[in-house]
């Protein structure tokens, strides 16, 4: 018996990275996973890994900044599955860069995705999981509690992701929906190769430090868990929990720390 038995989840962000390995992980224990995102190609080649391991999948390319794609996909999944119990909000990149260097459209499309895409994944979903009193996951990132310099637009679209998901765990309880807010530290994936405009550059180096880098099957397997508990927040890696810990007790001597990476 799996965790999500006879359970329909919908996962975004799911063509590669943490997206496509939690999507993995929830089909491994019983769910029939949906799996979005807009490179297509990629979402048809996981769907494929995850039948012929004995899973059920299935693909539906959607671009999250589109309200009226997101609000589709939810229609179309209850209209063949019959309901949904599971939404995954993972879809999200990275804007690097020093704050004042940044332009106004590299601003607005990091909010783009990573809150108002977000926001449009949760909106069009809440209707079908009141129906069943299902889990929304939002994957933040440590980041929203220790902000690295150059990090500092992503950073905050981490942190309004944060206070997003504590004031709808309080606003969708009533209706039977929890909300479990994640927080990443440093876990494999793409993000280092997107450039600031959402572009994948597969050949760019990824300048995030190797020792402390969890593998994403193994980051899939605690936050699956995570959302079955129906965990509130829930921060992971080690050393992300150390971070989020110096963020409330020695913030000076985390400001110290960060201020050397820079």
């Amino acid at each position: 018996m799996g965790r999500f038995d006879g359970q329909v989840a919908w996962v975004t962000g799911a063509s590669s990275g943490i997206g496509a390995a939690c999507a993995r992980e929830l089909a491994r224990e019983g769910a029939h996973v949906v799996l979005s995102a807009r490179r297509a190609d990629k979402l048809h080649a996981e769907v494929e890994a995850i039948r012929a391991a004995g899973g059920s999948a299935e693909a539906r390319a959607v671009d999250v900044t589109d309200e009226a794609a997101c609000v589709a996909a939810v229609e179309a999944i209850v209209a063949d599955r019959g309901g949904l119990d599971v939404v995954l909000a993972n879809a999200g990149f990275g804007v690097a860069g020093r704050v004042a260097s940044l332009s106004d459209a590299e601003v607005r499309g990091q909010f783009d995705v990573n809150v108002f895409g977000l926001l449009n994944t949760v909106r069009a979903a809440v209707p079908a999981l009141a129906a069943r009193k299902g889990r929304i996951g939002l994957v933040g990132s440590v980041a929203a509690f220790a902000v690295p310099p150059k990090n500092g637009v992503y950073a905050a679209s981490k942190a309004a992701v944060h206070a997003l998901g504590q004031a709808l765990s309080l606003e969708l309880a009533r209706d039977g929906i929890t909300v479990t807010t994640i927080h990443p530290g440093f876990v494999e994936s793409e993000i280092a190769r997107v450039d600031n405009r959402g572009v994948h550059h597969p050949d760019r180096k990824d300048p995030r430090p190797g020792a402390l880098m969890w593998p994403t099957d193994k980051a899939a397997r605690v936050m699956v868990r995570a959302l079955h508990a129906r965990r509130t927040v829930f921060v992971f890696t080690g050393h992300g929990r150390f971070a989020v810990a110096l963020s409330r007790f020695a913030p000076g001597l985390l400001r110290a720390l960060l201020a050397r990476s820079g």
